[in-house]
Protein backbone atom coordinates (compact mmCIF):
# COMPACT_ATOMS: atom_id res chain seq x y z
CA UNK A 1 0.00 0.00 0.00
CA UNK A 2 1.11 3.33 -0.89
CA UNK A 3 2.25 6.16 2.19
CA UNK A 4 2.49 9.60 1.65
CA UNK A 5 6.20 9.69 2.85
CA UNK A 6 7.36 7.37 0.17
CA UNK A 7 5.24 9.00 -2.59
CA UNK A 8 6.74 12.45 -1.38
CA UNK A 9 10.01 11.53 -1.72
CA UNK A 10 9.51 9.61 -4.97
CA UNK A 11 7.94 12.63 -6.48
CA UNK A 12 10.34 15.03 -5.32
CA UNK A 13 13.43 12.78 -6.30
CA UNK A 14 11.98 12.24 -9.68
CA UNK A 15 10.90 15.86 -10.08
CA UNK A 16 7.20 15.29 -10.61
CA UNK A 17 4.71 17.81 -9.92
CA UNK A 18 2.74 18.04 -6.81
CA UNK A 19 -0.43 19.60 -6.63
CA UNK A 20 -2.43 21.08 -3.89
CA UNK A 21 -6.00 21.68 -4.07
CA UNK A 22 -8.98 21.72 -1.96
CA UNK A 23 -6.95 21.21 1.47
CA UNK A 24 -5.37 17.78 -0.22
CA UNK A 25 -2.44 17.21 -1.30
CA UNK A 26 -2.40 14.67 -5.10
CA UNK A 27 0.29 12.37 -5.93
CA UNK A 28 -1.17 11.48 -9.25
CA UNK A 29 -4.22 9.46 -8.47
CA UNK A 30 -3.68 9.32 -4.90
CA UNK A 31 -4.75 12.16 -2.68
CA UNK A 32 -4.46 12.57 0.75
CA UNK A 33 -5.50 15.83 3.16
CA UNK A 34 -2.85 18.09 4.43
CA UNK A 35 -2.87 16.79 7.69
CA UNK A 36 -2.29 13.75 7.79
CA UNK A 37 0.41 12.06 9.40
CA UNK A 38 3.15 10.40 7.53
CA UNK A 39 4.69 7.29 9.71
CA UNK A 40 8.46 9.67 10.48
CA UNK A 41 8.63 10.06 14.19
CA UNK A 42 9.17 13.58 16.01
CA UNK A 43 13.00 14.17 17.66
CA UNK A 44 12.51 13.42 21.43
CA UNK A 45 9.51 11.43 20.83
CA UNK A 46 8.46 8.04 21.92
CA UNK A 47 11.38 7.72 24.28
CA UNK A 48 10.94 7.20 28.07
CA UNK A 49 7.12 6.30 27.99
CA UNK A 50 6.23 9.18 25.60
CA UNK A 51 3.70 8.99 23.04
CA UNK A 52 4.94 8.91 19.52
CA UNK A 53 4.44 11.96 17.28
CA UNK A 54 5.14 11.67 13.94
CA UNK A 55 4.92 14.90 10.81
CA UNK A 56 2.74 15.52 8.90
CA UNK A 57 2.46 15.96 4.84
CA UNK A 58 2.22 19.74 4.83
CA UNK A 59 4.65 19.77 7.39
CA UNK A 60 7.63 17.81 4.87
CA UNK A 61 6.00 19.53 1.88
CA UNK A 62 6.24 23.02 3.03
CA UNK A 63 9.95 22.25 4.50
CA UNK A 64 10.97 21.25 0.60
CA UNK A 65 9.59 24.04 -1.07
CA UNK A 66 11.62 26.29 1.19
CA UNK A 67 14.86 23.96 1.11
CA UNK A 68 17.11 27.19 0.31
CA UNK A 69 16.45 28.97 3.05
CA UNK A 70 18.02 28.79 6.55
CA UNK A 71 16.52 27.41 9.34
CA UNK A 72 15.45 30.32 11.87
CA UNK A 73 14.04 32.02 8.19
CA UNK A 74 12.26 28.69 7.48
CA UNK A 75 10.75 28.76 10.93
CA UNK A 76 9.29 32.70 10.54
CA UNK A 77 8.06 31.75 7.03
CA UNK A 78 6.25 28.51 8.12
CA UNK A 79 4.89 30.00 11.86
CA UNK A 80 3.34 32.79 9.64
CA UNK A 81 1.24 30.10 7.37
CA UNK A 82 0.37 28.32 10.98
CA UNK A 83 2.42 25.41 9.37
CA UNK A 84 4.18 22.65 11.71
CA UNK A 85 8.18 22.91 11.59
CA UNK A 86 10.94 20.02 11.27
CA UNK A 87 13.30 20.34 14.47
CA UNK A 88 16.49 21.14 13.78
CA UNK A 89 17.65 17.67 15.10
CA UNK A 90 15.77 16.23 12.30
CA UNK A 91 16.32 18.66 9.32
CA UNK A 92 19.38 17.03 7.64
CA UNK A 93 17.97 13.57 8.25
CA UNK A 94 14.58 14.37 7.00
CA UNK A 95 16.29 16.14 3.73
CA UNK A 96 18.55 13.55 3.61
CA UNK A 97 15.84 10.99 3.13
CA UNK A 98 13.45 13.17 0.60
CA UNK A 99 16.36 13.86 -1.58
CA UNK A 100 17.07 9.99 -1.79
CA UNK A 101 20.79 10.55 -0.52
CA UNK A 102 19.95 7.98 2.41
CA UNK A 103 17.81 4.60 1.23
CA UNK A 104 15.88 4.45 5.08
CA UNK A 105 16.40 6.52 8.33
CA UNK A 106 15.82 5.32 12.02
CA UNK A 107 13.20 7.76 12.43
CA UNK A 108 10.93 6.26 9.98
CA UNK A 109 8.58 3.91 12.10
CA UNK A 110 7.02 0.86 9.56
CA UNK A 111 4.80 -0.04 12.30
CA UNK A 112 3.11 3.34 12.68
CA UNK A 113 -0.79 2.94 11.35
CA UNK A 114 -1.39 4.69 7.75
CA UNK A 115 -4.22 6.37 6.42
CA UNK A 116 -5.58 5.09 3.23
CA UNK A 117 -5.61 7.63 0.65
CA UNK A 118 -8.50 8.70 -1.37
CA UNK A 119 -8.73 8.00 -5.09
CA UNK A 120 -9.11 10.55 -8.02
CA UNK A 121 -11.96 10.26 -10.09
CA UNK A 122 -11.71 11.97 -13.81
CA UNK A 123 -13.09 15.40 -13.99
CA UNK A 124 -15.61 16.78 -16.64
CA UNK A 125 -12.78 18.26 -19.08
CA UNK A 126 -11.16 14.87 -19.15
CA UNK A 127 -14.09 12.92 -20.06
CA UNK A 128 -15.36 14.99 -22.38
CA UNK A 129 -11.86 15.27 -24.44
CA UNK A 130 -12.12 11.47 -24.39
CA UNK A 131 -15.34 10.98 -25.43
CA UNK A 132 -14.92 13.54 -28.48
CA UNK A 133 -12.02 11.58 -29.23
CA UNK A 134 -13.94 8.31 -29.33
CA UNK A 135 -17.15 7.99 -31.89
CA UNK A 136 -19.91 8.19 -30.50
CA UNK A 137 -22.87 5.08 -31.12
CA UNK A 138 -26.39 5.97 -30.53
CA UNK A 139 -28.98 3.70 -28.73
CA UNK A 140 -30.71 2.95 -32.38
CA UNK A 141 -27.53 1.39 -33.79
CA UNK A 142 -27.38 -1.25 -30.79
CA UNK A 143 -30.70 -1.74 -30.88
CA UNK A 144 -30.53 -2.52 -34.79
CA UNK A 145 -27.91 -5.18 -34.46
CA UNK A 146 -29.79 -6.54 -31.36
CA UNK A 147 -32.32 -6.93 -33.68
CA UNK A 148 -30.74 -8.43 -36.61
CA UNK A 149 -28.98 -11.30 -34.55
CA UNK A 150 -31.84 -12.34 -32.96
CA UNK A 151 -33.51 -12.64 -36.24
CA UNK A 152 -31.07 -14.95 -37.62
CA UNK A 153 -31.47 -16.92 -34.43
CA UNK A 154 -35.24 -17.70 -34.73
CA UNK A 155 -35.21 -18.16 -38.68
CA UNK A 156 -36.57 -21.52 -39.69
CA UNK A 157 -34.13 -24.22 -40.78
CA UNK A 158 -34.63 -25.42 -44.34
CA UNK A 159 -34.53 -29.01 -43.07
CA UNK A 160 -35.42 -30.46 -39.50
CA UNK A 161 -33.28 -33.85 -38.91
CA UNK A 162 -33.79 -36.45 -36.40
CA UNK A 163 -31.90 -39.08 -35.10
CA UNK A 164 -34.31 -41.74 -37.23
CA UNK A 165 -33.31 -40.13 -40.58
CA UNK A 166 -29.68 -40.46 -40.17
CA UNK A 167 -28.06 -43.01 -42.40
CA UNK A 168 -24.50 -44.22 -43.09
CA UNK A 169 -23.59 -42.40 -46.01
CA UNK A 170 -21.72 -45.34 -47.26
CA UNK A 171 -25.36 -46.93 -47.65
CA UNK A 172 -26.64 -44.21 -49.68
CA UNK A 173 -24.56 -44.16 -52.40
CA UNK A 174 -21.55 -45.54 -53.62
CA UNK A 175 -18.28 -44.68 -52.94
CA UNK A 176 -17.34 -43.18 -56.57
CA UNK A 177 -20.60 -40.39 -55.99
CA UNK A 178 -19.14 -39.76 -52.66
CA UNK A 179 -15.06 -39.01 -54.68
CA UNK A 180 -17.14 -36.92 -57.19
CA UNK A 181 -19.29 -35.02 -54.41
CA UNK A 182 -15.56 -34.61 -52.41
CA UNK A 183 -14.19 -32.97 -55.95
CA UNK A 184 -16.88 -31.00 -57.11
CA UNK A 185 -17.29 -29.20 -53.20
CA UNK A 186 -13.28 -28.25 -53.17
CA UNK A 187 -13.40 -26.93 -56.95
CA UNK A 188 -16.22 -24.66 -55.67
CA UNK A 189 -14.32 -24.01 -52.22
CA UNK A 190 -11.77 -22.76 -54.48
CA UNK A 191 -13.39 -20.45 -56.63
CA UNK A 192 -15.98 -18.59 -54.14
CA UNK A 193 -15.45 -16.18 -51.74
CA UNK A 194 -17.44 -15.81 -48.77
CA UNK A 195 -20.53 -14.90 -48.46
CA UNK A 196 -22.44 -11.57 -47.62
CA UNK A 197 -24.51 -12.37 -45.36
CA UNK A 198 -22.76 -10.67 -42.31
CA UNK A 199 -21.49 -7.54 -44.55
CA UNK A 200 -24.79 -6.24 -43.66
CA UNK A 201 -24.17 -5.37 -40.10
CA UNK A 202 -20.53 -6.22 -39.91
CA UNK A 203 -19.55 -2.95 -39.40
CA UNK A 204 -21.82 -2.02 -36.56
CA UNK A 205 -20.87 -5.03 -34.98
CA UNK A 206 -17.45 -4.18 -35.25
CA UNK A 207 -18.06 -0.68 -33.59
CA UNK A 208 -20.01 -1.89 -30.40
CA UNK A 209 -17.14 -4.37 -30.02
CA UNK A 210 -14.36 -1.94 -30.38
CA UNK A 211 -16.54 0.90 -27.72
CA UNK A 212 -16.51 -2.68 -24.77
CA UNK A 213 -12.91 -2.89 -25.48
CA UNK A 214 -12.07 1.23 -25.30
CA UNK A 215 -14.88 0.75 -21.94
CA UNK A 216 -12.41 -2.22 -20.78
CA UNK A 217 -9.42 -0.91 -21.33
CA UNK A 218 -10.22 2.51 -19.28
CA UNK A 219 -11.54 0.20 -16.45
CA UNK A 220 -7.98 -2.25 -16.34
CA UNK A 221 -6.25 0.91 -16.53
CA UNK A 222 -7.26 2.48 -13.55
CA UNK A 223 -6.51 -0.91 -11.53
CA UNK A 224 -4.16 -1.23 -8.79
CA UNK A 225 -2.70 -4.73 -8.02
CA UNK A 226 -2.96 -4.58 -4.05
CA UNK A 227 -0.60 -7.62 -3.40
CA UNK A 228 2.00 -9.58 -5.13
CA UNK A 229 3.98 -12.72 -4.16
CA UNK A 230 6.99 -10.38 -2.99
CA UNK A 231 5.27 -7.80 -1.48
CA UNK A 232 3.24 -10.37 0.94
CA UNK A 233 7.00 -11.45 2.39
CA UNK A 234 7.95 -8.15 3.29
CA UNK A 235 7.21 -7.17 6.84
CA UNK A 236 6.95 -3.79 7.96
CA UNK A 237 6.96 -4.04 11.89
CA UNK A 238 9.80 -6.65 12.13
CA UNK A 239 14.07 -6.28 11.23
CA UNK A 240 15.41 -9.76 10.81
CA UNK A 241 19.02 -7.80 10.82
CA UNK A 242 19.10 -7.45 14.50
CA UNK A 243 18.08 -10.88 15.83
CA UNK A 244 20.36 -12.48 13.11
CA UNK A 245 23.22 -10.80 13.63
CA UNK A 246 22.95 -11.67 17.22
CA UNK A 247 22.52 -14.73 16.69
CA UNK A 248 25.62 -15.49 14.33
CA UNK A 249 27.43 -13.15 16.07
CA UNK A 250 26.64 -15.62 19.36
CA UNK A 251 27.85 -18.31 17.14
CA UNK A 252 30.72 -16.70 16.44
CA UNK A 253 31.77 -16.25 19.37
CA UNK A 254 31.41 -19.64 20.65
CA UNK A 255 33.36 -21.56 18.40
CA UNK A 256 36.34 -18.93 19.31
CA UNK A 257 35.67 -19.72 22.97
CA UNK A 258 35.64 -23.60 22.08
CA UNK A 259 38.87 -23.25 19.37
CA UNK A 260 41.20 -21.17 22.98
CA UNK A 261 44.18 -23.86 23.68
CA UNK A 262 43.48 -25.93 26.54
CA UNK A 263 45.93 -25.25 29.59
CA UNK A 264 44.27 -28.59 31.29
CA UNK A 265 47.17 -31.16 30.86
CA UNK A 266 46.61 -34.74 30.11
CA UNK A 267 47.18 -36.44 33.29
CA UNK A 268 48.92 -40.38 32.87
CA UNK A 269 47.54 -43.22 32.72
CA UNK A 270 47.45 -45.68 36.31
CA UNK A 271 47.20 -49.00 35.48
CA UNK A 272 44.56 -50.38 37.72
CA UNK A 273 45.57 -52.91 40.11
CA UNK A 274 45.05 -56.59 39.86
CA UNK A 275 42.12 -57.79 41.85
CA UNK A 276 42.67 -62.08 42.21
CA UNK A 277 39.36 -63.84 41.32
CA UNK A 278 38.57 -66.67 43.59
CA UNK A 279 35.54 -67.49 42.89
CA UNK A 280 34.51 -69.75 39.92
CA UNK A 281 34.56 -68.77 36.02
CA UNK A 282 31.45 -67.01 34.96
CA UNK A 283 29.18 -69.48 32.66
CA UNK A 284 30.13 -68.76 29.10
CA UNK A 285 27.14 -67.62 26.78
CA UNK A 286 26.60 -68.94 23.59
CA UNK A 287 24.47 -67.24 20.39
CA UNK A 288 22.79 -69.01 17.93
CA UNK A 289 25.98 -70.63 16.24
CA UNK A 290 27.17 -71.91 19.38
CA UNK A 291 29.99 -69.72 19.96
CA UNK A 292 31.11 -67.62 22.95
CA UNK A 293 29.74 -64.31 23.87
CA UNK A 294 31.77 -61.35 25.01
CA UNK A 295 32.30 -61.55 28.79
CA UNK A 296 34.08 -58.45 30.22
CA UNK A 297 35.28 -60.92 32.51
CA UNK A 298 37.35 -63.07 30.18
CA UNK A 299 40.53 -60.62 30.44
CA UNK A 300 40.96 -61.47 34.07
CA UNK A 301 40.62 -65.19 33.40
CA UNK A 302 44.09 -64.69 31.57
CA UNK A 303 47.72 -64.71 33.06
CA UNK A 304 50.87 -63.68 31.48
CA UNK A 305 52.20 -67.51 30.61
CA UNK A 306 48.80 -67.66 28.19
CA UNK A 307 49.91 -64.75 26.35
CA UNK A 308 52.53 -66.98 24.17
CA UNK A 309 55.43 -64.54 24.80
CA UNK A 310 54.26 -61.23 23.30
CA UNK A 311 54.43 -58.30 25.53
CA UNK A 312 50.44 -57.74 25.80
CA UNK A 313 49.09 -55.73 28.60
CA UNK A 314 46.24 -57.90 29.86
CA UNK A 315 44.24 -54.57 31.77
CA UNK A 316 45.92 -51.71 29.51
CA UNK A 317 43.63 -49.27 27.87
CA UNK A 318 43.52 -46.74 25.50
CA UNK A 319 41.48 -44.20 27.44
CA UNK A 320 43.20 -40.50 26.93
CA UNK A 321 45.18 -41.50 23.94
CA UNK A 322 45.03 -39.82 20.66
CA UNK A 323 45.06 -41.89 17.46
CA UNK A 324 48.45 -40.62 16.18
CA UNK A 325 50.05 -42.14 19.38
CA UNK A 326 48.46 -45.44 19.14
CA UNK A 327 48.86 -45.84 15.22
CA UNK A 328 52.79 -44.25 15.64
CA UNK A 329 53.51 -47.31 18.44
CA UNK A 330 54.03 -44.38 20.97
CA UNK A 331 51.88 -46.29 23.71
CA UNK A 332 54.92 -48.34 25.33
CA UNK A 333 56.95 -44.88 24.88
CA UNK A 334 54.34 -43.08 26.97
CA UNK A 335 53.51 -45.51 29.99
CA UNK A 336 57.01 -46.31 30.32
CA UNK A 337 57.20 -42.37 31.76
CA UNK A 338 56.42 -42.67 35.29
CA UNK A 339 53.60 -41.16 36.36
CA UNK A 340 53.64 -37.38 37.52
CA UNK A 341 50.74 -35.99 39.89
CA UNK A 342 48.93 -33.31 39.04
CA UNK A 343 49.89 -29.62 39.53
CA UNK A 344 47.84 -27.43 40.97
CA UNK A 345 47.24 -24.76 38.95
CA UNK A 346 46.64 -20.90 40.49
CA UNK A 347 43.38 -18.80 38.92
CA UNK A 348 44.91 -15.25 38.02
CA UNK A 349 42.47 -14.18 35.58
CA UNK A 350 41.34 -12.12 38.41
CA UNK A 351 42.84 -9.45 40.75
CA UNK A 352 43.55 -10.86 43.93
CA UNK A 353 41.45 -9.28 46.97
CA UNK A 354 44.04 -7.71 49.58
CA UNK A 355 44.96 -10.07 52.61
CA UNK A 356 42.93 -13.17 51.04
CA UNK A 357 45.26 -16.00 49.79
CA UNK A 358 44.67 -17.35 46.82
CA UNK A 359 42.55 -20.15 45.74
CA UNK A 360 44.33 -23.37 44.32
CA UNK A 361 42.25 -25.63 42.04
CA UNK A 362 43.17 -29.00 40.42
CA UNK A 363 43.71 -29.80 36.75
CA UNK A 364 41.28 -32.27 36.85
CA UNK A 365 38.09 -30.40 38.60
CA UNK A 366 35.03 -29.90 36.41
CA UNK A 367 34.75 -25.77 36.11
CA UNK A 368 30.88 -24.73 36.31
CA UNK A 369 29.75 -23.35 33.25
CA UNK A 370 26.98 -21.29 35.09
CA UNK A 371 26.71 -17.91 35.06
CA UNK A 372 26.11 -15.81 38.56
CA UNK A 373 24.04 -13.06 38.57
CA UNK A 374 23.86 -10.60 41.98
CA UNK A 375 21.67 -8.58 43.40
CA UNK A 376 21.33 -6.07 46.10
CA UNK A 377 21.18 -7.36 49.92
CA UNK A 378 18.62 -4.29 51.05
CA UNK A 379 15.56 -4.72 51.74
CA UNK A 380 14.94 -1.14 49.90
CA UNK A 381 15.81 -3.00 46.64
CA UNK A 382 13.13 -3.49 44.21
CA UNK A 383 14.60 -7.10 43.89
CA UNK A 384 15.74 -8.95 46.44
CA UNK A 385 16.15 -12.91 47.08
CA UNK A 386 12.09 -12.91 47.96
CA UNK A 387 10.90 -11.91 44.12
CA UNK A 388 13.84 -12.76 42.36
CA UNK A 389 12.83 -15.47 40.59
CA UNK A 390 9.36 -13.95 39.42
CA UNK A 391 11.33 -11.02 38.31
CA UNK A 392 14.01 -12.51 36.36
CA UNK A 393 12.32 -16.19 35.39
CA UNK A 394 8.44 -15.18 35.19
CA UNK A 395 9.13 -11.48 33.87
CA UNK A 396 6.58 -10.46 36.39
CA UNK A 397 7.12 -8.08 38.97
CA UNK A 398 5.84 -9.05 42.65
CA UNK A 399 6.90 -6.69 45.24
CA UNK A 400 8.72 -7.51 48.61
CA UNK A 401 5.78 -7.04 50.85
CA UNK A 402 3.40 -8.61 48.91
CA UNK A 403 5.78 -11.47 48.81
CA UNK A 404 6.40 -11.36 52.53
CA UNK A 405 2.55 -11.95 52.91
CA UNK A 406 2.33 -15.02 50.45
CA UNK A 407 4.76 -16.76 52.77
CA UNK A 408 7.62 -16.36 50.49
CA UNK A 409 11.10 -17.54 52.41
CA UNK A 410 14.53 -15.86 51.67
CA UNK A 411 17.23 -18.42 50.38
CA UNK A 412 20.82 -17.81 50.28
CA UNK A 413 21.26 -18.35 47.04
CA UNK A 414 18.23 -18.81 43.87
CA UNK A 415 18.63 -21.36 40.80
CA UNK A 416 16.13 -19.48 37.84
CA UNK A 417 15.98 -21.53 34.67
CA UNK A 418 15.21 -19.53 31.30
CA UNK A 419 13.89 -21.20 28.45
CA UNK A 420 15.99 -20.02 25.36
CA UNK A 421 15.66 -22.09 22.29
CA UNK A 422 14.02 -24.53 23.14
CA UNK A 423 16.58 -25.24 26.02
CA UNK A 424 16.55 -24.74 30.01
CA UNK A 425 19.64 -22.82 30.98
CA UNK A 426 19.85 -22.40 34.59
CA UNK A 427 21.39 -18.83 36.27
CA UNK A 428 22.70 -18.47 40.09
CA UNK A 429 21.45 -16.23 41.53
CA UNK A 430 22.76 -14.71 45.26
CA UNK A 431 23.15 -11.08 47.35
CA UNK A 432 26.13 -12.23 48.92
CA UNK A 433 29.54 -11.71 46.76
CA UNK A 434 32.20 -12.29 49.76
CA UNK A 435 31.62 -15.96 49.28
CA UNK A 436 32.57 -16.17 45.78
CA UNK A 437 36.16 -17.42 45.14
CA UNK A 438 38.55 -16.02 42.06
CA UNK A 439 37.41 -18.89 40.07
CA UNK A 440 33.82 -18.26 40.88
CA UNK A 441 34.31 -14.26 39.56
CA UNK A 442 34.88 -15.72 36.57
CA UNK A 443 31.26 -16.61 35.95
CA UNK A 444 29.81 -13.47 36.94
CA UNK A 445 27.92 -11.82 34.07
CA UNK A 446 25.33 -9.65 35.84
CA UNK A 447 24.80 -6.72 39.02
CA UNK A 448 21.44 -5.20 39.85
CA UNK A 449 23.24 -1.40 41.16
CA UNK A 450 21.16 0.08 44.00
CA UNK A 451 23.28 3.79 43.76
CA UNK A 452 25.34 3.93 46.90
CA UNK A 453 28.51 2.98 46.13
CA UNK A 454 29.14 1.43 49.55
CA UNK A 455 27.43 -1.86 47.71
CA UNK A 456 30.70 -3.02 46.27
CA UNK A 457 32.83 -2.61 49.16
CA UNK A 458 35.19 -5.79 49.64
CA UNK A 459 34.61 -6.40 45.71
CA UNK A 460 37.16 -7.53 43.37
CA UNK A 461 39.09 -4.78 41.06
CA UNK A 462 39.27 -2.25 44.62
CA UNK A 463 35.62 -1.82 44.75
CA UNK A 464 35.87 0.92 41.94
CA UNK A 465 31.98 0.41 40.47
CA UNK A 466 33.90 2.01 36.85
CA UNK A 467 36.12 -0.70 36.68
CA UNK A 468 33.25 -3.05 37.94
CA UNK A 469 30.72 -2.10 35.30
CA UNK A 470 33.80 -2.37 32.26
CA UNK A 471 33.99 -5.63 33.16
CA UNK A 472 30.13 -6.81 34.59
CA UNK A 473 26.57 -6.02 32.95
CA UNK A 474 25.50 -3.40 35.56
CA UNK A 475 21.21 -3.08 35.34
CA UNK A 476 18.88 -0.93 37.59
CA UNK A 477 15.37 -1.53 38.48
CA UNK A 478 13.35 1.36 39.11
CA UNK A 479 9.57 2.75 39.43
CA UNK A 480 8.72 4.96 36.34
CA UNK A 481 7.73 8.14 38.35
CA UNK A 482 10.87 7.60 40.48
CA UNK A 483 14.10 10.07 40.18
CA UNK A 484 16.91 8.64 38.69
CA UNK A 485 19.99 8.56 41.64
CA UNK A 486 23.19 10.28 40.60
CA UNK A 487 25.36 7.63 41.00
CA UNK A 488 23.48 5.83 38.26
CA UNK A 489 23.13 8.41 35.90
CA UNK A 490 26.76 9.21 35.56
CA UNK A 491 27.84 4.71 35.56
CA UNK A 492 27.60 2.84 32.96
CA UNK A 493 24.28 1.33 33.77
CA UNK A 494 21.48 -0.12 31.83
CA UNK A 495 18.59 1.41 33.55
CA UNK A 496 14.68 -0.74 33.65
CA UNK A 497 11.86 1.18 34.55
CA UNK A 498 8.44 -0.18 35.71
CA UNK A 499 5.34 1.10 36.17
CA UNK A 500 3.38 0.75 39.50
CA UNK A 501 0.08 0.06 38.10
CA UNK A 502 0.32 -1.06 34.74
CA UNK A 503 1.63 -4.60 35.31
CA UNK A 504 0.99 -6.14 31.93
CA UNK A 505 3.99 -4.10 31.11
CA UNK A 506 6.67 -5.83 32.87
CA UNK A 507 7.29 -8.39 30.74
CA UNK A 508 8.32 -6.31 27.76
CA UNK A 509 10.34 -4.08 30.03
CA UNK A 510 11.92 -7.04 31.97
CA UNK A 511 13.03 -9.11 28.51
CA UNK A 512 15.49 -6.28 27.46
CA UNK A 513 17.37 -7.48 30.66
CA UNK A 514 18.25 -10.86 29.21
CA UNK A 515 19.08 -8.82 25.28
CA UNK A 516 21.46 -7.27 26.94
CA UNK A 517 22.59 -10.31 28.63
CA UNK A 518 22.70 -12.35 26.07
CA UNK A 519 25.13 -9.84 23.74
CA UNK A 520 27.15 -9.25 26.62
CA UNK A 521 27.81 -12.49 27.36
CA UNK A 522 28.57 -13.79 23.64
CA UNK A 523 30.77 -10.88 23.19
CA UNK A 524 32.36 -10.93 26.75
CA UNK A 525 32.40 -14.73 28.17
CA UNK A 526 30.81 -16.49 25.31
CA UNK A 527 32.69 -19.92 27.36
CA UNK A 528 29.56 -19.84 29.89
CA UNK A 529 26.36 -21.88 29.11
CA UNK A 530 23.82 -19.04 28.43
Amino acid sequence: MADPLSLLRQYHVNQKEIVEKDLKILFGEFAWPKNVKTNYMIWGSGKDGQAKEYYTLECLLFLLKNINLSHPVYVRHAAAENIPVVTRPDRKDVLAYLKGETAASASIDKSAPLEIPTQIKRTAEDSHESAAKKPRYEEMQFQKVKETLAARLDAPRETIVTINNIKSLSEAMSVEKIAEIKAKRLSKKRTTIKGHDDIEMGSEVRAMLDYDLDVTKDIVSRERQWRTRTTILQSNGKQFAKSIFAILQSVKAREEGKSRPMTMSVQAITPRPTIPVKSAPPVERYNRYNQPGYNRYDQERLHKDETEGFKIDLLGSYSGLSLKSVTDGTLNKNKSTPPTPSTPVISSSINQTPGKSPIITPQNKRVSRTPIIIIPAANTSLITMFNAKEVLQDLRYIGNEEKKAQGGKRDNEILIHRMRNGESVPYRVIDNPQKLSPVDWERVVAVFVMGPAWQFKGWPWDGNPVEIFSKICAFHLKYSDMKLDANVAKWAVNVIQLSKIKRHLDRAALMTFWEKLDLYIAKSKPFLRY
